[in-house]
């Protein structure tokens, strides 16, 4: 039997405008991104989250051939899905939000399957603390090791929440500008050490093409953002990126600092795949051999030799 990952998050349609294009109806949403990217470990991967009848067919079977059980998926007659509408900017790293249709997001109480309640890792999405909390609070038995992912919006509206849910966290993973927000520190170390106090055992903050760092205790480590050629389409990354480094860490349960080093090189390398294309297309069409290969990289990018 695999290890056992859950992870608890939003199915979404997307219409995304960048530099390069559009599209208009394409699949989105933090579980779908975290499940595509996960599934590639050898682990049993299920998702908790909600959509509408709107959802296509074609979407699940994807999901389905992705050995990803979908069982805690709640599909709401009459209902409409998630719905997301944004546009960047030609540098990439801004966007703007054109739309945002709740839709069945709005009343989603997740329930777990007696079956799910289990898990060797639990990854919540973003999503509200409320629902992250119920999600909490179904669990059987603790889990190995629980993930978290917000944003600024809970910060600004929901932080006593939050709050909450972060104490009972192991890992919580934002970008730079979410730490700062959090902790009103503008240094990024100062700030990992706020939010260490917080409750979690390990911090990750995510920025953007410049790489992440993790903390721990007084440990840091700074992975690199792997130059990429083409950029097309940057939604989905750090949901790629949770999805890599919760699926690694499933695969083999090793929570030691080195492992969760090599954890987040993982979790880049899926987010460096994902932002090759527009949606889940490069996470759908991934290969090993294409991991092995931007693993080579990574490990080339940063090895160097100096003399003292």
């Amino acid at each position: 039997m695999n290890n056992k990952l859950l992870i608890v998050g939003t199915m979404a349609y997307d219409d995304i405008e960048t530099p390069f294009g559009r599209e208009k109806k394409i699949l989105g949403g933090a579980a779908t991104y975290i499940g595509l990217s996960a599934s590639q470990f050898a682990l049993d991967c299920a998702l908790i989250s909600v959509i509408g009848e709107d959802f296509e067919e074609r979407h699940l079977n994807l999901l389905k051939s992705k050995k990803i059980d979908i069982s805690g998926v709640k599909i709401v007659k009459g209902g409409q899905t998630f719905f997301w509408r944004g546009k960047y900017k030609k540098d990439l790293n801004t966007r703007s939000t054109m739309e945002t249709r709740l839709n069945v997001l709005e009343n989603f109480n997740p329930i777990i399957p007696e079956n799910l309640r289990s898990p060797d890792i639990l990854m919540l999405g973003n999503l509200s603390p409320d629902v992250q909390i119920k999600a909490i609070e179904q669990i059987k038995n603790k889990p190995k090791l629980i993930i978290l992912d917000t944003m600024n919006f809970w910060m600004d509206n929901f932080r006593t929440q939050l709050d909450e849910v972060i104490a009972k966290v192991d890992v919580i993973s934002v970008n730079d500008e979410e730490a700062r927000q959090l902790t009103g520190e503008y240094s990024l170390v100062k700030a990992a050490r706020l939010i260490l106090e917080l409750g979690p055992r390990y911090v990750i903050i995510k920025k953007g093409e410049h790489g992440a760092l993790l903390f721990h205790e007084d440990q840091v480590f700074s992975a690199p953002a792997l130059p990429i050629d083409e950029v097309f389409d940057p939604t989905g990354a750090g949901d790629s990126f949770a999805g890599g480094f919760a699926g690694y860490l499933t695969q083999n349960l090793d929570f030691s600092f080195k492992n969760m080093k090599s954890a987040v090189i993982y979790g880049s390398a899926m987010a460096s795949f994902t932002v090759e294309k527009f949606g889940t297309e490069s996470l759908v069409k991934y290969s090993s051999l294409s991991m092995f290969n931007r693993l080579k990289a990574f490990k080339e990018l940063t090895n160097f030799e100096i003399e003292f």
